[in-house]
């Protein structure tokens, strides 16, 4: 396991754990929940599908919730083999109050609260917060990973072009 540091607000500098991911990487199957009860296998349950994976902190923050809204938005154009999937750690319930109250009906919400397994295999497990770190990941067809950013400041919006048209290249 590796574990690197983060701006965070500033100054504040957080340690993340976990193995980042880069292009031309085997994506790493985990599973995360799709709610209290029921497990969603990352790459198993969205095969043949191109994968556009926007993780975030928590829903209940200005900028992941600017993130899952533009995404949810971009959705829609993708067409039916993309799926958008947004991972954070809040829980299943707290995830689909808030989808119901920003009218989110375009992407699969994903939990990684259980064991934090998204974000140990990926890279993004901010330790000090048991939170998610901000990324986003394209992972094609053949589990293939060809986008990847990592923000270096967890409360900067992401490249939403850039990541759009690294979608748009496999279709």
């Amino acid at each position: 396991m590796s574990y690197r540091t983060v701006t965070f607000l500033q100054d504040n500098e957080l340690h993340l754990e976990g193995t980042p991911i880069s292009v031309g990487d085997e994506a790493r199957e985990v599973t995360l929940s799709a709610s209290l009860a029921d497990a969603y296998d990352l790459l198993g349950d969205s095969a043949g599908l191109i994968r556009l994976v926007s993780v975030v902190p928590s829903l209940d923050t200005g900028v992941c919730d600017a993130q899952t809204r533009r995404f949810n938005e971009e959705a829609a154009a993708l067409g039916k083999d993309v799926i958008v999937l947004t991972v954070s750690a809040d829980l299943p319930p707290a995830q689909e109050r808030w989808c119901g109250a920003a009218e989110v009906d375009q992407v699969k919400m994903l939990s990684d609260h259980k064991e934090m397994a998204f974000a140990k295999a990926y890279g993004t497990y901010i330790q000090e917060l048991r939170l998610n770190h901000r990324a986003v990941f394209v992972i094609d067809k053949k589990d293939k990973v060809v986008y990847v950013q990592y923000l270096d400041e967890v409360t900067d919006a992401p490249d939403f072009d850039s990541a759009i048209a690294a979608v748009k290249a496999l279709q």
